[in-house]
């Protein structure tokens, strides 16, 4: 599936890499002065190496889903590999992670960072009083959201189907941009059929939230709600996720 090329900055990986100055920025623990490493162990040949660059990505980079002045220029970069041969390697999956090759846990990384810097959250940031406009992070997120849409979308059609069902995750809260909004109706059939189908609950409960807001007909698609599932019923897929790799990040060794 092909969606016009919004304009948009180079997301070669390497050039990324050497023009930002990573010093200047912070994540979870401090300064981000090791986050290119984290970002090159991503595709590392070695399984344990990988795996763990995954895990301090979520819980140094976007440490419980918060954003800082390191998430967004890592988000560019994990957009610049996903079309690299070595992200289809395998990952060690922990408790309650989704299925599919590191591809499909990056796009549901970028599905996260996305994730926390929609419309739901803007409005909830103004209703506790902190403009969104004022929180740099947020705002540098917002500004790559057409790239990250870019190369998200290419993934909509691929043959693997848990990366299929997580690149059209990801594109739902990158849709709540002005500039991306036009794009609904093309993802529409998508939610439908990849999503509403899917056997995971958490992405079936994603595509009916979906279409309800974007004000489609969602008869028939109601999501059976499994036992004690109305507790969490609010919280979207890749969030949860994210929570259960974060549970014990206290104890990381960095």
């Amino acid at each position: 599936m092909t969606f016009p090329q919004e304009a948009t900055e180079s997301l070669d990986p390497a050039e990324l890499l050497a023009r930002t100055a990573w010093s200047t920025l912070d994540h979870a623990y401090g300064t981000a002065e090791d986050v290119p490493q984290i970002l090159l162990d991503l595709v590392d040949a070695d399984l344990r190496v990988r795996s763990k660059a995954l895990s301090r990505l979520h819980h140094v980079v976007h440490h419980q889903n918060t954003l800082y002045t390191a998430t967004a220029p890592a988000a560019v970069y994990v957009a610049g590999v996903l079309g690299d041969v070595r992200t289809l390697e395998t990952v060690e999956k922990e408790p309650h992670a989704f299925p599919g090759p590191m591809r499909a846990e990056l796009l549901g990384w970028l599905d996260s960072v996305a994730d926390a810097a929609d419309d739901e959250t803007a409005a909830t940031m103004r209703r506790f009083g902190f403009p969104p406009e004022e929180y740099p992070p947020f705002v540098e997120v917002c500004r790559i959201r057409p790239l990250l849409f870019r190369t998200v979308s290419a993934f909509l059609d691929a043959p693997d189907t848990d990366v299929r069902a997580a690149a059209v995750s990801a594109c739902i809260p990158l849709l709540d941009d002005p500039r991306l909004i036009h794009h609904r109706d093309v993802l529409v059939p998508l939610l439908r059929d990849v999503l509403a189908a899917n056997a995971l609950r958490q992405y079936r409960e994603r595509a009916v939230d979906a279409l309800g807001r974007w004000g489609q007909d969602t008869t028939g698609l109601e999501v059976r709600q499994e036992r004690y599932a109305f507790c969490d019923a609010e919280r979207r897929p890749q969030a949860r996720a994210a929570e259960e790799r974060n549970r014990d990040d206290a104890e990381l060794p960095f």
